[in-house]
């Protein structure tokens, strides 16, 4: 399950980059009852969610050339600079090279050799996300490619990450863990063949809810999009895959009963 006792290659942050921040905070606000707070006039558009007051993911413009609204991931390194030379050593592509933040830490944006989009951050002043796996707070993180056998070591490379191969319907799942600790303790997240459904490889957020129709019901009416329907998964819970108003998706999850 994921805490915010981050370790290496733990999912640590999530933002959002979005074409229009006031209306995706409007969404986000209506969907999971998330406050929009500034970082300040001088981060150009960027602030946080928040619950409680706590930090549960974030929120900017698009920043990249190119770039469409989408959810990107960050995983905790000790060194950002490492991390991406190991990456480019292991066949990524570096998009935007390791810098400061502020004194809130550093971060590097790359992308897998499947294509899939990610960021890594070196924690200074900001260790990372202050809320996870409670209701409407990131509690799984997923990648999406067309071979994830070829691009698990990549990662590995990177985190020293493990996975497990588990039977899913119609397909092969393999459920990610940090190097620390018990390995089922340390999962968070998972690698799936990329369906149809998805078009392109991504990593996906999952957040907790304790309603996985309503909340469905809630994004559309919103002016979201259900890319698909609230579904049972066995032992795993109920899930639904939609997207904001400006396409960037993800996923909620609301978890099966333990035990």
């Amino acid at each position: 399950m994921l805490g915010t006792q981050f370790t290496k290659g733990s999912p640590c942050w999530i933002d959002l980059g979005s074409p229009d921040t006031e209306a995706a905070a409007a969404f986000y606000g209506a969907v999971f009852g998330w406050e929009f707070r500034s970082a300040g006039p001088e981060t150009g558009g960027y602030g946080f969610f928040q619950q409680d007051g706590l930090t549960v993911a974030a929120l900017g413009p698009l920043t990249e050339e190119g770039a469409h609204s989408a959810w990107t991931v960050y995983f905790q390194t000790p060194d950002a600079e490492a991390t991406q030379k190991a990456a480019e050593a292991a066949g990524g592509t570096v998009r935007v090279a390791a810098l400061d933040v502020m004194d809130a830490g550093r971060m590097a944006a790359l992308t897998d050799p499947g294509d899939a989009r990610f960021a890594v951050w070196q924690p200074g002043a900001n260790k990372g996300l202050e809320r996870t796996s409670s209701t409407n707070t990131l509690v799984w993180a997923e990648l999406h490619v067309t071979d994830p056998e070829a691009v698990l070591p990549f990662y590995r490379a990177l985190f020293d990450w493990r996975w497990a191969e588990m039977e899913a319907p119609g397909m092969m799942y393999r459920v990610i863990s940090t190097a620390e600790g018990d390995q089922e303790d340390a999962s968070f997240g998972g690698a799936a063949e990329l369906q149809d459904m998805s078009g392109t490889a991504r990593w996906i957020p999952y957040f907790a809810v304790e309603d996985a129709d309503a909340i469905a019901v809630s994004a559309q009416g919103n002016g979201g999009t259900v890319l698909m329907p609230a579904a049972d998964v066995p032992d795993v819970g109920r899930i639904a895959w939609l997207a904001d108003p400006f396409g960037a998706t993800f996923a909620v999850l609301k978890p099966a009963p333990m035990g």
